[in-house]
């Protein structure tokens, strides 16, 4: 259990994990984070990640530093995606274990599953059969972090755990036209469509796989939660528990940004896995569910795009 003065680091502060972490953490009065820019420690560096944590030894370490991005980023930098993610990952675990780090929490996602899962995927059906290829790379990196999360503590008797969120959105996203996920890329879409006037907009694929969202503020809540109640070697999905198709996830941002001229859909873009729904149980059984619903989420999450100009840009 952290007390409200111990030593807590968190990687990736500047991303839409870590920063979500970071304000719930000083919403419940955690008062020594440490926190640094990627100018001042490339956690890819394993000689800078090992100087930090001897000097610093922080007891708790919420991992959510991370190279993500899209469809297209994930299957044009296939090599550059595993490499960052794997090395970056290693550097911090390994360097919280030797410095007796108390417990460390490891940010994945749900893309770790199977692409032909059993629908909603159970934390157990990890590694049973063969993943999505647009988005391999990033998987096997991920699942690598868990798996060495889970051999420290079966070697060394360690209190690492991992999380496995669903699809995010939220304050402090990447809303780049190429290299974002699907509600950022949205919502810019349509924004620049209702600033410009356009009478239709076309979207990827033909809007029938299924997709879970969750807001990235709910996720911070289960983190922290999960930091002081949960030790365990097997992941713990992050999720709402609900789907709907991107067709109507679509039309639902499209309404939250005011647009109202035509969706057309080009098929002859890739559509990504089928279905994608996490089985939350576990979560559910620890004592914790979701608190914001999609459409308010999608209304704070434009509201941030429209008030973060930099976040546009990236």
């Amino acid at each position: 259990m952290m007390q409200k003065d111990s030593k807590i680091y968190v990687a990736g502060h500047r991303g839409m994990v870590g920063s979500a972490i970071i304000r719930e953490l000083q919403r419940q009065g955690y008062t020594n984070i440490i926190t640094r820019t990627h100018k001042e420690l490339d956690l890819c560096r394993q000689d800078q990640v090992e100087r930090f944590f001897a000097e610093e030894k922080p007891e708790y370490v919420f991992l959510a530093a991370a190279k993500v991005g899209g469809i297209i980023a994930n299957s044009s930098a296939l090599a550059d995606f595993m490499y960052d993610n794997m090395i970056l990952e290693m550097n911090v675990i390994h360097s919280a274990w030797k410095n007796g780090c108390k417990k460390l929490e490891f940010l994945g996602s749900s893309c770790i599953y199977p692409r032909m899962a059993p629908q909603p995927m159970k934390e157990s059906c990890l590694l049973t059969s063969e993943l999505e290829k647009t988005n391999e790379a990033y998987a096997l990196a991920k699942i690598s972090g868990l798996k060495y999360c889970e051999f420290l503590n079966r070697q060394y008797g360690t209190d690492y755990i991992s999380v496995m969120p669903t699809n995010l959105y939220g304050p402090n996203d990447n809303y780049h036209p190429e290299h974002s996920h699907v509600v950022p890329a949205l919502i810019r879409r349509f924004h620049e469509a209702k600033e410009q006037g356009l009478a239709e907009v076309t979207c990827w694929g033909d809007g029938s796989p299924l997709r879970e969202f969750l807001y990235v503020d709910d996720l911070a809540n289960l983190c922290v939660f999960l930091m002081n109640n949960y030790s365990g070697n097997e992941t713990v999905n992050a999720g709402t528990g609900k789907e709907l198709t991107i067709k109507e996830l679509t039309e639902l941002v499209a309404k939250v940004v005011g647009y109202e001229g035509k969706i057309l859909w080009d098929t002859t873009r890739p559509n990504g896995t089928p279905r994608k729904l996490l089985d939350v149980s576990k979560s559910r059984a620890l004592g914790w569910s979701y608190t914001t619903e999609l459409e308010e989420g999608l209304c704070l999450s434009y509201e941030d795009f429209l008030n973060n100009p930099m976040r546009a840009e990236r």
